[in-house]
């Protein structure tokens, strides 16, 4: 008796790439109940609520971003877009120990503050997005959970918010913590691990060249932890036995991680020679870090990823909020305070002096590497005054283009263009083009993770949440550094592996229907534009995609060649739990 079957959907004709390095293969792909129910040749499509011709496509598992800062974008972009537009049908939130919970509702606004700088989320944005209905991080999950979502979202227990909840977060920076406090902060950590977060987030950078800033230009509560207070809270997660953590700072401090837990490490990040990222240029050379990265794995039997910068980076910004440069002191006062006061600094003869002796000592860079005088105006706003006429003069020419033009110097164009437009005029840096064997070198190591994306975080300045594309399109097509197999491992089932998001990441019968399908000839990302599409009116930069025909979260349709279906299919997943 042959057996009669239903489905929701079936994807027929496609080259099936399965995520797990398994030879591409033609088949169709059956899907019932939010789940793979089967694969091979010849489904019968009469029973089908749906049916995908996906001949000539490539039909592969949603990419998995690891390190995103969706904690608050969540709760008004159910796509986590950029990531979601570029093939990420899962993602890690709560990274480098900053998020919103647990969190008492009298430092609500504290909280947020410390999302502005560093992250770059405008503060006036999280005010209205967010329901801010949750004290503990069970209940952040719980609203999590009842939000619609486009993607499924697992979560970190970042450690910023323990040390605001228990020691007060500008308290904590004076002080060291009670052992009490460090053993409430402990118990608080196993709470949020029980309730499905995956481990412990961190940022430890340190107070020297660091440009992940507080507010008020300060450390970050987590720069300033102490090696005590690491290791408890590493020694907290091991006893439960499960868990990952998450280190943005020097690759010691992963190391003591995870001797102290003995769980998985997630470092960020491996950055190729020639290659900058939103944190600055290199830290430690990327020979270097595959090499101790090797050492831990082989050698000393611990387990270390490391994720690995694998997008050309650009960028746009304003001087209305640009930290970009706080690693260089005077560069950082300038770009602390009101927009009155920045003003007061842009016109003050004294700092521009001192600024154009510190351009001259490095020979020309400003920031984090960009040199002045091929950063190019990109917009002025109109609401300025002669903001048409300034636009005329100076949009689309080069700092240097411009300086040479009115004989100024350079730096004495970039503060007045920026003062002309009431420091919301736009600049924008030259595409800095990481050498293919550079990055083939990173992307490649044993144990690398494409990403470093930083969805929902800096979103005036980068569009890196389109790794997943520029990975497939740009380093696998255009210049052969993996096989196209081995890209969707990296996108998929070794970052699932990694973070421990269970049953996700490839293509086989039982698992959730996470799907792409795409044009892998035509896969691009599009150009760079700003979006006034957050709450409070506020603008971002996005980058969308063009190439794929249909992105599925838990066998339903979130996307149709680039639009969206309104569909709402995520999940919260809970890590520990299947």
């Amino acid at each position: 008796m042959i057996r009669e079957r239903t489905y929701d959907l079936v994807i027929k004709g496609g080259t099936v790439i399965d995520g797990l390095r398994t030879p591409r293969y033609r088949a169709d792909i059956g899907i019932a109940g939010g789940k793979i129910v089967e694969i091979g040749g010849n489904i019968p499509v009469t029973g089908a609520k749906r049916v995908i011709d996906a001949a000539g496509k490539m039909v592969a598992p949603g990419a998995v971003d690891l390190h995103t800062h969706y904690d608050s974008q969540i709760f008004w972009d159910p796509w986590c877009t950029i990531s979601g537009w570029h093939g990420v049908t899962s993602v890690v939130i709560g990274n480098c120990g900053f998020g919103f919970a647990p969190c008492k509702p009298e430092d609500r606004e504290r909280t947020m503050l410390s999302l502005v700088r560093n992250e770059a989320v405008p503060l006036e944005t999280m005010r209205q997005g967010m329901p801010w209905d949750w004290v503990s991080f069970k209940e952040y999950l719980d609203s999590v959970e009842r939000t619609p979502k486009g993607i499924n979202v697992m979560s970190f227990v970042p450690l910023a918010p323990l040390y605001g909840y228990v020691v007060g977060t500008d308290e904590a920076k004076r002080r060291q913590a009670t052992e009490e406090e460090l053993q409430q902060m402990c118990d608080l950590l196993t709470e949020g691990m029980e309730a499905g977060g995956c481990g412990i987030s961190a940022q430890i950078l340190g107070v020297e060249g660091n440009v992940q800033l507080d507010h008020d230009g300060t450390p970050m509560v987590t720069d300033l932890m102490s090696e005590r207070d690491l290791t408890a809270f590493c020694r907290t997660m091991g006893k439960l036995g499960r868990g990952v953590s998450q280190i943005t700072g020097d690759m010691d401090l992963a190391e003591i991680m995870a001797r102290e837990s003995g769980r998985p490490v997630i470092w960020n990040a491996l950055i190729a020679v020639g290659a900058l990222n939103q944190h600055g240029g290199l830290k430690i050379l990327p020979g270097v870090a595959l090499e101790r990265l090797k050492q831990l794995n082989e050698r000393d039997g611990l387990r270390v990823f490391a994720q690995a910068l694998t997008t050309n980076f650009a960028s746009q910004f304003t001087f209305e909020d640009y930290n970009l440069a706080d690693a260089i002191p005077a560069w950082k006062d300038l770009c602390m305070g009101t927009i009155a006061e920045k003003t007061a600094k842009f016109n003050d003869p004294a700092r521009r002096a001192a600024l154009k002796a510190i351009h001259e000592e490095r020979g020309g860079l400003f920031g984090a590497g960009y040199v002045v005088d091929e950063i190019k105006v990109g917009w002025i706003p109109l609401d300025v005054p002669d903001g048409l006429a300034l636009q005329d003069k100076y949009e689309g020419f080069t700092i240097g283009e411009i300086a040479a033009r009115e004989d100024k110097h350079p730096l004495d164009v970039l503060l007045d263009i920026a003062l002309y437009g009431e420091l919301k005029s736009g600049f924008e840096t030259k595409l800095i083009i990481t050498p293919p064997a550079a990055m083939k070198e990173i992307a490649n190591g044993t144990v690398s993770l494409p990403g470093v994306s930083d969805g929902g975080a800096h979103t005036k300045f980068v569009t890196t949440g389109r790794f997943p594309t520029e990975l497939i399109s740009y380093w696998v097509r255009e210049h052969n550094i993996m096989s196209l197999e081995d890209a969707h491992w990296r996108l998929s089932a070794m970052p699932a592996q990694a973070a421990g998001l269970s049953g996700r990441g490839s293509l086989a019968v039982g698992m959730p229907a996470d799907i792409l399908v795409y044009d892998y000839e035509n896969l691009d990302s599009l150009p760079a534009e700003r979006a006034w599409d957050y709450p409070a009116g506020e603008w971002r930069l996005i980058q969308k995609a063009t190439g794929y025909n249909f992105i599925i979260v838990n066998g339903e349709i979130t996307f149709i060649d680039g639009e969206c279906t309104q569909a709402t299919p995520g999940k919260l997943l809970r890590h520990g739990v299947a």
